[in-house]
């Protein structure tokens, strides 16, 4: 690495008098940033050696000590990193080093090459490489809310809307609800990959590349499946970390939605789900407190998500066709997004891993006005049209809340004064299990529907 001191020599010094103005010089590095290119930098940088050569732009010799400086500069970047170099980014870093280590022939290792389409390769390497290992990260998270499910599928809990309690449902179709976001984000990211897929490297700066390198087997060599049309286009085109970024941003927003559920679930108003003690954190002033901590970190977190792709996307929305530095941007908003994901994945299904149903506090929270809807089920299947046996509940809920009993404690004769279709089996519509199962189809709430959902949600994690 270099020292303190002197910067080494930008590559791009041949037409300039004098040395850059001391404001401008941490404007201009950004290997802080890009630095965690370094690896992806070598890969390209090897390809770009044995592309040369089979152009016969370098002799056979040339690429050898080429690939052989690169395995000694990556085994330096390894052993010792980055921390005390002085270089303008990564790429001079390394043609740095590979100058150390393999001599004069580093120097032509650049030909026919821009940091441009150099940095676009080394971004769709990343791509490729981070989103991979995120998919797998949801895909651990869904998996997580499926064993989750597998606990609850003899627990009838309230499903709620605006937060009231609706109808009654199986905790399994509460715990996997979450499990199809996730297996859309999980679409997303590897969307987001293969578009990733596409080679820019022999684009240059601008106009291509004026030596015969075959960009075909230059792809195949890096494991693109194919090179990029339009040099200005290649050079420039960051669609690929947008797409990521707004996968990261939906992945994020359905991550806080479980958060949500999570912190309201787990409180003492509800006390549906217990998180497990290493989830949980505690008060530095209130002894008994026990805090929900991961999903309300989890939740804030989003925020940077959202924020990050907005970012992303007002930087490219007023850039002239062609590489413009702005993008130098591009990578903070693009690693935050993956730092921020791979901190708080593993952490949510852990949490979801160990939590625990807590049935005997969903049972004490079940009203029985969530049976209104199956009292006007009953009415329909008697031939009562629906907009009738609707409005006949709702007074039938008014007359229990009058009472103040439940609409299982009122007689039938009670039932009889404002529907005659109302006969003795109609208690046999105040049972939870049997209200869960009346709903069989599939998506439905029924023990077989939701089984049918849960070999669904493992086939498709597996997939």
């Amino acid at each position: 690495m270099a020292g303190e001191g002197t910067p080494p020599a930008a590559l791009w010094g041949g037409r300039f008098e004098g040395g850059m103005a001391p404001a401008m010089v941490p404007l201009n590095l950004s290997l802080d940033v890009d630095r965690r290119l370094w690896r992806h930098d070598i890969v390209g940088s090897r390809a770009w050696a044995r592309a040369l050569g089979r152009a016969r732009v370098l002799e056979a010799d040339e690429v050898q000590a080429l690939t052989e400086g690169l395995d000694r500069v990556e085994a330096r970047l390894a052993a010792h990193g980055v921390s005390d170099a002085t270089d303008e980014d990564i790429h001079s870093l390394v043609e740095r080093l590979l100058t150390e280590e393999a001599g004069d022939v580093a120097l032509k290792l650049h030909t026919g090459r821009s940091r441009n389409d150099q940095v676009a390769t080394d971004l769709r390497l990343w791509v490729r490489e981070v989103g991979e290992e995120l998919a797998e990260r949801v895909t651990t998270l869904g998996r997580a809310l499926v064993e989750l499910a597998a606990t609850g599928m003899d627990i009838v809990m309230p499903g709620y809307t605006h937060l009231q309690q609706g109808q009654p449902i199986r905790a399994a179709h509460w715990a996997l609800a979450p499990v199809w976001p996730l297996l859309r984000d999980r679409d997303r990211i590897r969307g987001a990959v293969r578009a990733a897929g596409v080679l820019p490297l022999g684009s240059g700066a601008v106009a291509g590349c004026p030596f015969p390198v075959d960009r075909d087997a230059l792809a195949a060599d890096l494991g693109f499946h194919g090179v990029s049309r339009n040099s200005l286009d290649a050079i420039s085109d960051r669609d690929f970390l947008a797409d990521l970024l707004y996968a990261g941003a939906l992945t994020g927003m359905h991550l806080s939605r479980i958060a949500e559920d999570l912190v309201l679930f787990s409180s003492a108003e509800f006390a549906f789900v217990r998180l497990d003690d290493g989830y949980s954190t505690g008060s530095s002033l209130m002894p008994q407190k026990r805090n929900p901590d991961v999903a309300e970190l989890t939740r804030g977190k989003s925020g940077r998500l959202l924020g990050n792709l907005t970012g992303l996307l007002t930087l490219l929305k007023g850039l002239p066709t062609g590489y413009n530095r702005d993008l130098q941007e591009d990578k903070s908003l693009a690693f935050d997004t993956v730092d921020t994901l791979d901190l708080v994945l593993p952490a949510l299904a852990g949490a979801v891993a160990t939590a625990r149903f807590r049935p005997e506090r969903i049972a004490a929270r079940l009203d029985s006005q969530l049976w209104a809807t199956d009292l006007a089920d009953y009415l329909v299947r008697r031939g009562v049209p629906f907009r009738r046996s609707h409005e006949a509940v709702g007074r039938i809920v008014r007359l229990a809340e009058d009472r103040g009993c439940g609409l299982g404690d009122l007689t039938t004769d009670d039932l009889r004064g404002i529907h005659d279709a109302f006969d003795d089996d109609v208690h046999q519509v105040f049972d939870w299990d049997r209200s869960a199962d009346s709903r069989g189809v599939p998506g439905g709430t029924s023990r077989s529907a939701v089984e049918a959902q849960m070999a669904a949600a493992r086939a498709a994690l597996d997939a």
